[in-house]
């Protein structure tokens, strides 16, 4: 193997040719940090880049593959930390100016797996504010590009790390999700982005202050990577029970074999209109399931307006609580506050304790209605949003264009809804010349399923060229 200059390489390629002595992990990182230097100026993905930290951890890989030593699952693949996640190589800013020299002790429990499996950080992933918009940008850092189209949005709010791994700057992104925050930016990059079933994978460790309840239930770690396979290799290195989440564990697993291989189909969500680009990637990806065999049905997702409005209506009432400039000490940046303004304007916040808990009682009929049909059909195929990746600052302009952002991704907020695991991943180039893309939402610990069904699709659909055009 030589050092991916050019085509970027799998994490799964790069593992077994630095652990096989194919290449050193010192080789791989110089040459993703030389794309870095090339793209990064263009795209603002990354908002620090941590050179010569990594190149002494490719250094202790390259030891321990010379000593004989195991170097891990991941060794010497590069990978992006997100903004919001603890990495003591330099302050977790959430992307707020209020947080900017706020260096973390130690590394999130996700980071330290990546690294103890043999995994480089090479960058921090940019987000907006709090990570409470669907696009990426921000007064700290500034406004990360598409690099399919800088017109258009990256996402959000993971998107430095989404276009981090669709760049080549790294292998693996580390990002997560409360309201399409992982599958939004995959989407819009053009990569597998994974947000897992509520506990798999666990979250920042509680501290003292208090997070609100929506953050808890509907917020995921996650990771991007540029094929299925990688994101299960990541996801393996990730999962599993940590003192420091309470609702972290050691998750079942719902094995392919255990329950019926059904598909079904959700095209309009919420019937409110959706691209022709968009229904021409999910008819691909149905095609390409029937193909290999899986049963392909139309469906209706029970209760989906009713879950997708609890989930907003939810979400902006603590939103309105926590990221107070009261609260904060200072005001957010300006893009978030225009955001949280118009969002929580249009959204109708609970006004009352009694309306606060009954929205949550209705989560568990909503969850119960979708749990009967995923014992028939387990995995629901559909859109990330009903709309092709929309401009810049989409999200903002008023009450109407906040309806709007969110009306797209009413099928994509309902995974977080209900702790449901859902992978996004891509479906070739549309008309437009931007990716075009799917989500499969599975049943509670499902992944398996999930990457299965994935595969398939992956197999089935034309590949997108091995990098963007303003990469």
């Amino acid at each position: 193997m030589t050092p991916p200059s050019h085509a970027p390489s799998s994490a799964a390629a790069i593992a077994a040719a630095v652990s096989g002595r194919q290449i050193t992990a010192t080789e791989v990182i110089e040459a993703h940090l030389e794309r870095t230097a090339a793209a990064n100026p263009r795209l603002n993905a990354l908002t620090v880049v941590f050179a010569e930290r990594a190149r002494e951890a490719a250094a202790s890989v390259d030891a321990a593959v010379a000593e004989g030593r195991d170097p891990g699952p991941l060794a010497g693949v590069p990978v992006s930390v997100k903004e919001n996640i603890d990495l003591t190589w330099s302050a977790t800013t959430n992307g707020w100016r209020g947080l900017i020299d706020v260096v973390p002790e130690r590394d999130a429990t996700v980071v330290r797996r990546l690294r103890e499996a043999g995994a480089v950080p090479v960058g921090r992933g940019n987000m907006p504010d709090f990570g409470m918009r669907w696009d990426t940008d921000n007064d700290v850092f500034g406004r990360t590009l598409n690099p399919w189209d800088r017109a258009r949005s990256a996402g959000g709010s993971s998107g430095g790390d989404a276009v981090a791994v669709a760049t080549g700057m790294s292998a693996i992104g580390l990002g997560n999700d409360f309201g399409g925050s992982l599958r939004l930016p995959a989407y819009a990059a053009g990569v597998v982005g994974l947000r897992p079933s509520f506990g798999r994978v666990p979250r920042a460790a509680v501290r003292e202050q208090a997070v609100a309840l929506t953050l808890q239930q509907f917020s995921v770690n996650g990771p991007m990577a540029r094929s299925v396979d990688d994101v299960a290799m990541a996801l393996e290195v990730l999962q599993g029970w940590d003192a420091d989440d309470p609702v972290s564990l050691a998750a079942p697993t719902v094995r392919p074999e255990d329950v019926p291989r059904r598909v079904g189909v959700v095209r309009d969500p919420g019937g409110g209109g959706v691209d022709r680009e968009v229904v021409a990637g999910i008819d691909r990806a149905a095609a390409s399931l029937a193909d290999a065999g899986w049963e392909v049905l139309d469906v209706d997702a029970p209760l989906l307006e009713e879950a997708a409005v609890l989930w907003r209506r939810l979400s902006c009432t603590d939103m309105l609580v926590s990221l107070d400039p009261g609260s904060l000490g200072q005001p957010l940046g300006t893009s978030a506050t225009a955001f949280l303004r118009d969002s929580t304007a249009s959204a109708r916040p609970y006004e009352s304790a009694r309306e606060y808990a009954e929205a949550w009682a209705r989560r568990a009929v909503v969850a119960a209605a979708w749990r009967r049909l995923q014992v028939e059909v387990p995995l629901i195929l559909g859109p990330v949003s009903t709309s092709r990746m929309r401009e810049v600052d989409y999200d903002l302009g008023g009450q109407a264009a906040a309806d709007r952002a969110w009306r797209d991704l009413r099928l994509t907020v309902v995974a977080n809804f209900l702790g449901l695991p859902a992978l996004a991943q891509p479906t070739g180039l549309a008309a437009d010349g931007m990716p075009s893309g799917v989500q499969l939402i599975g049943p509670a610990f499902g992944e398996r399923v999930l990457f299965e069904a994935g595969r398939a699709i992956e197999a089935g659909v034309p590949a997108l060229p091995a990098l963007p055009p303003v990469a």
